[in-house]
């Protein structure tokens, strides 16, 4: 209960006792009215000699005892009021907070104990006494600290201070060490009512929030620099462990000697999957996670993930299957890097608990206005499932269903809790539907604004008619189907090989204009059935479908090829060798070949590319990658020898690491800018720093891209070409690509 309740209890306790004696004073004087009447007729009916002796007792009698009855109710009110009265004041007295009443002359009328502690000593502070007298005493007496103010000018600024219309709180501390805030009110009939409000704990606890908010905030910063130390320090080495595994990878190795190797590389990228988990899941508890969204494909996202994870699936037979609404834009604006780790999360989990079967993602969608869709995301498995009372908890942070069948799969717990983070922040929601032993089902349904549409295939028109589709697996099939079905082609469906040859056999098979077929099938596979087809004279164009192109390339039948498409297919590939099928003069396509040096006479000088790089296993490692590409490299070990190899040499490309001894890759970037030639030279960091807000640090710096160690081959031979100077050599032979 607040100070201002109890004195607002206590004063209509003591008005409901002043009411009371009141009223019994009225009743007291009615009585005695009653009293005087009747001695008034007495004395008139003594005079008419009228009323006998004992009338006059009795008369008398009644007199008494109403006189008694009214001094009796008069003396209880006149107590009840008192007490009342001493109740309020016994209650203000105990209260902590001072309070006291000045009349219109400002003159003191009533104040309790609290409000006169500061005047303990004082003999002239009593009732009556003026509030300037007041202000006077506490100045002199030394009883509050001025704070640099004259005593003149804080007894004028606490005098002028009750002339306003509103008197504005105001704090004071005393010399005794307690601080109070001052609340003064104007009142009917112009007292002033004054409460000095004691703060000294709010304050104490106020500073020991503010110290242990600046206590949190430092160790939030130290564990931020931590992780992204930690961070830096980690990738570094694993640069080399993962770069040097990759490229002892591409050499000629014995089944032992490549098992050890892979798996050196596999367990090093677990690894640094489990750091980028780590940092992501800390920027996003600490709100640090921002999304950057811009045009994309969402069907082209999605396979570009499900590439990455082929080859893992294909050691255990799991069908990676995709089902993309045919009906359904594929361009859209969301942050490509998050929505990639999304769909990376949820379809690697499925893989990761299949051991077979099948992972099948389906998206499908609606509009939601002209400019929007609810796109939603589904990933189904066959994998092991999850239990119902585990369901719930499956997206919680470090969530793992500790079950024996779980437990030779390793991995953080992190992966789905950073995922339905991401979800949550992109405006989304996620499930998940499961069954222990059949399988499950993670979905998740976003609103994507529509992006522009890419450019159209502008070949001709389709003029095929009759497609047979070979696929051993029904979901394929029914997806095949639905794809070919919307382009206006009739379709004939077998679900093996040897199903084919017989259709072919009995004459189903005249008039079918295009076989397209699944190469790893049961029994005959999808390279023997076309070398069948061609020894019994069957001509058909074929479209060869597989998970792992690269392992066809000597195979005999790879000639009698049309194209041969990546599983699982993308409407627009099959769509476009469609087009290019119907062409009237559709040449084959060549075999593909692999990435050789250019040859020795290639004209044109070769591309000159700087790498500045302190760390010796990273300088090993990056010239292992583009070696037997036709560059000349150079490499510095810190900014100041890349600064002086770029006056000296010129190059087209420059590979910057930003963490060096003496000067570092922003400072060398910033003096190659201010050269001559530096403001064009393209510059790449090369960098171990992954925490949010480095990227944009290092661009604001004047580079122009970031690479994040470890180095992925791949992306370092995007890049070279990217930059490839007009004049100069290939940097190696184009690999020719089927279709």
């Amino acid at each position: 209960m607040t100070l201002f309740d109890k004195l607002t209890q206590e004063r209509r306790a003591r008005l409901t006792a002043e009411q009371r004696l009141e009223q019994r004073t009225r009743e007291r004087d009615q009585a005695l009215a009653q009293v005087d009447a009747i001695r008034a007729e007495l004395h008139s009916l003594r005079q008419r000699g009228r009323t006998s002796a004992l009338e006059e007792a009795q008369r008398a009698a009644e007199v008494q005892t109403l006189q008694h009855r009214a001094r009796a109710e008069a003396e209880n009110a006149q107590r009840h009021a008192t007490q009342a009265e001493r109740r309020l004041w016994d209650s203000i007295n105990t209260i902590r907070d001072g309070f006291a009443v000045f009349n219109s002359q400002q003159q003191l009328v009533i104040a309790n104990q609290a409000y006169l502690g500061v005047f303990s000593g004082i003999p002239e502070v009593q009732i009556g006494i003026s509030y300037r007298r007041l202000v006077e005493i506490l100045v002199h007496e030394e009883r509050v600290q001025l704070d640099g103010i004259s005593r003149e000018g804080w007894i004028a600024a606490m005098l002028s201070r009750w002339d306003a219309e509103e008197i504005e709180p105001m704090l004071l501390t005393f010399t005794r060490g307690d601080t109070a805030r001052i609340y003064d009110r104007r009142a009917r009939g112009g007292d002033i009512v004054s409460l000095v409000r004691d703060i000294t704990e709010s304050q104490r606890h106020a500073a020991e929030l503010d110290d242990a908010r600046q206590r949190a905030e430092a160790a939030n910063r130290a564990k931020s620099a931590f992780l992204a130390n930690m961070s830096h320090e980690i990738r570094t080495p694993m640069n080399g462990v993962v770069g040097m595994a990759e490229l002892l990878c591409d050499t000629s190795l014995s089944d032992e000697q490549r098992l050890y190797a892979e798996t050196i590389r596999s367990s090093g990228e677990a690894l640094l999957n489990i750091i980028n988990d780590v940092l992501d899941f800390s920027k996003i508890e600490a709100d640090k996670l921002t999304l950057h969204p811009e045009p994309f494909d969402l069907e082209r996202c999605i396979h570009e993930v499900l590439i990455l994870l082929q080859a893992g699936a294909r050691k255990r037979r799991i069908d990676l299957l995709m089902d993309y609404d045919l009906f359904l834009p594929t361009r859209f604006m969301a942050d490509p890097g998050r929505m990639r780790q999304v769909m990376t999360n949820l379809i690697g989990n499925a893989v990761k608990f299949t051991q077979d079967g099948h992972v099948l993602i389906r998206v499908v969608g609606m509009e939601e206005g002209e400019a929007a869709c609810r796109v939603t995301v589904t990933v189904e498995d066959t994998g092991i499932g999850i239990a119902p009372e585990h369901v719930e908890r499956i997206f919680g942070e470090f969530a793992q269903v500790d079950e024996q069948a779980n437990r030779k799969f390793e991995g953080t717990g992190l992966g789905l809790a950073i995922t339905r983070r991401l979800i949550e922040l992109m405006g989304g929601q996620i499930w998940v539907e499961s069954e222990l032993g059949k399988g499950s089902c993670f979905g998740f349904a976003l609103t994507l604004p529509l992006a522009e549409a890419g450019e159209p295939f502008t070949h001709a028109p389709i003029r095929l008619d009759h497609v047979m589709a070979v696929d051993d697996n029904v979901i394929n099939r029914t997806i095949l189907d639905r794809q070919l079905a919307a382009q206006g082609l009739r379709v004939t469906m077998a679900g093996t090989a040897q199903a084919a040859l017989d259709l072919f056999a009995s004459g189903a098979g005249e008039g079918v204009d295009l076989l397209i077929t699944d190469h790893e099938m049961p029994g005959l596979d999808g390279l023997d059935l076309v070398l069948k087809l061609r020894a019994a004279g069957h001509a058909v164009p074929v479209i060869l479908l597989s998970s792992s192109p690269a392992v066809l390339r000597d195979h005999p039948a790879i000639g009698e090829l049309r194209a041969i498409l990546q599983k699982p297919l993308l409407r627009h590939d099959l769509v476009r060798q469609l087009h290019l099928l119907s062409a009237p003069d559709a040449p084959p396509v060549p075999r593909p070949v692999a990435v050789l040096p250019p040859p020795p006479h290639a004209p044109g000088r070769r591309m000159r590319i700087l790498a500045a790089e302190d760390n010796r296993t990273n300088r090993l490692v990056f010239s292992k990658m583009i070696d037997g590409l036709a560059v000349d490299l150079t490499f510095a070990e810190d900014g100041v020898q890349a600064v002086e190899a770029f006056r000296d040499r010129k190059p087209d490309l420059i590979f910057m690491d930003i963490s060096m001894p003496g000067m570092d890759g922003r400072a060398a970037t910033r003096e190659i800018r201010q050269m001559p030639g530096g403001a064009q030279v393209p510059i790449v960091a090369l960098t171990a720093h992954a925490m949010e807000g480095d990227r944009d640090d290092i661009l604001a710096a004047g580079l122009d891209h970031v690479m994040t160690k470890p180095l992925k081959k791949p992306l370092l031979m995007e890049m070279i070409q990217r930059y490839h100077p007009e004049g100069a050599c290939p940097v190696a032979a184009p690999l020719e690509r089927l279709a």
